[in-house]
């Protein structure tokens, strides 16, 4: 019985343990800016600032000098906060644990990786944009869709690299559907 499962149990044990391991590298990461914005706070939203100003809407990436955040301003007025929660290394971490885990072809590893943290990386530039749009029009709305939207579509991102890592660039997939 225990045969039947191993490949599983194997999985999911190394998912766990990489997760794991990843989000204490990311709190020591974290807690060594004290309380200051991390360095990929601050890049997510000065590229997303500069995304909306490239849209037409003026933003400016303001680090705040009390606390871990980034203000994502129009003028004078605060319009969304960045938070450390909101840089992408959380997905990040989510999605390295996975391909580790899942295993296959190194040669494919080392460049579906990086291109899949990127992937991830514009589209969650791209829901922060959507945070700030939604922040200057529709207010009473964002909450629930910050809340629960935007992270459901940024997981579903790596919902659909993962389905393409197992079904198109995994030759160990590959080779036991043959």
């Amino acid at each position: 019985m225990w045969k039947e499962f191993k490949p599983a149990l194997r999985f999911v044990l190394w998912f766990v343990g990489l997760y794991f391991v990843g989000n204490i590298i990311y709190g020591f990461y974290i807690s060594g800016y004290g309380h200051t914005p991390d360095s990929m706070t601050v890049l997510a939203a000065k590229q997303t600032a500069w995304i909306l100003a490239e849209l037409g809407y003026p933003a400016a990436a303001i680090s705040s000098a009390s606390g871990p955040t980034v203000s994502l301003q129009s003028g004078e007025e605060i319009v969304l906060i960045v938070y450390e929660g909101c840089n992408g290394i959380n997905v990040f971490i989510v999605f390295i644990a996975f391909l580790i885990a899942f295993g296959g072809s190194k040669k494919n590893l080392l460049w579906f990786l990086p291109l899949g943290l990127l992937a991830l990386h514009f589209s969650n530039l791209a829901r922060i944009a959507l945070l700030y749009w939604t922040a200057l029009n529709y207010q009473p709305y964002f909450y629930y869709v910050h809340k629960y939207i935007f992270t459901a579509i940024l997981y579903a991102v790596v919902f659909v690299l993962w389905v393409i890592w197992i079904n198109q660039f995994n030759e160990r997939t590959k080779n036991t559907a043959a």
